[in-house]
């Protein structure tokens, strides 16, 4: 009899130890698909987070929480007589052998372009009653804009040449420009959201990621933020004690540091 007390590269023990904790766990037992959805994203974005990092140590941790959500998902599902581990296994091969007749049928794509529109084209024989439809209504709305410019774009909904893209966005920014002075909150929001929009546009032209890429901007505010106050403290003063000038001065600092 196996010992689950010590741990395997087994798949199916991963499993029978999900199993385990279902039945002996009282925290493990209440749980359900709600009650651990936002664990799931969270666990997600920690894989995304090691990845940036390049820290593959600590993706291989959290690739394993990720895979436990999987299955521990799955195995509530089975105990409802809904699906079990087996039937995520086989839908997630059908479908990647349906979409990919390049690879697994009689069809030739000439290159990613044409993978990425045949990809689109299965998925509107599928069923689908948009071209937009499975994007997630939860993702963070860069990812999402990004991800629906990108289907669009693999249909041939996309300016040709930059110079349009960069006309759109200097006239999405004016009009931002000229509801702020009107001073009407609505439509300003409104056309912010178009500048915002334009911008991931603009980014995604070359190839740039706009989620990554505030991800990475964010970082940078904070290192720099936090050197502010690191100066501040060795001088004695609070952040409510600096002026504007003491912490500019620090954040030009800052930005000298590497």
């Amino acid at each position: 009899m196996a010992d689950y007390r010590k741990p395997t590269k087994s798949f199916d023990d991963l499993i029978k130890i999900v199993k385990i904790l279902r039945d002996e766990c009282p925290w493990d037992r209440k749980q359900t698909h709600q009650s651990i959805k936002d664990n799931l994203i969270e666990e997600a974005y920690e894989a995304v987070e090691a990845i940036d990092e390049s820290d593959f140590e600590e993706l291989e941790k959290e690739l394993g929480d990720v895979l436990l959500h999987v299955v521990f998902h799955s195995r509530m599902a089975e105990q409802s007589n809904t699906f079990s581990i087996e039937d995520v296994i086989y839908s997630i091969q059908e479908k990647l052998i349906r979409r990919h007749p390049h690879v697994f049928g009689d069809e030739v794509a000439k290159d990613e372009e044409q993978v990425a529109e045949n990809w689109e084209n299965i998925k509107m024989k599928e069923g689908k009653k948009s071209l937009l439809d499975g994007i997630p209504n939860q993702l963070p709305a860069l990812i999402r804009a990004q991800r629906m410019q990108e289907k669009a774009a693999n249909v041939g909904f996309d300016w040709p040449v930059f110079s349009q893209v960069w006309d759109k966005l200097e006239e999405e920014l004016q009009e931002f420009k000229e509801t702020l002075e009107e001073n009407d909150p609505q439509k300003s929001h409104e056309e912010f959201g178009d500048l915002l929009f334009s911008l991931v546009n603009a980014g995604r032209f070359f190839d740039l990621n706009a989620e990554d890429s505030l991800r990475s901007t964010n970082k940078k505010f904070i290192q720099r933020f936090q050197y502010i106050e690191e100066q501040l403290n060795q001088e004695n003063k609070s952040l409510s004690d600096a002026t504007l000038e003491d912490m500019d001065e620090h954040w030009n600092q800052a930005k000298k540091q590497k």
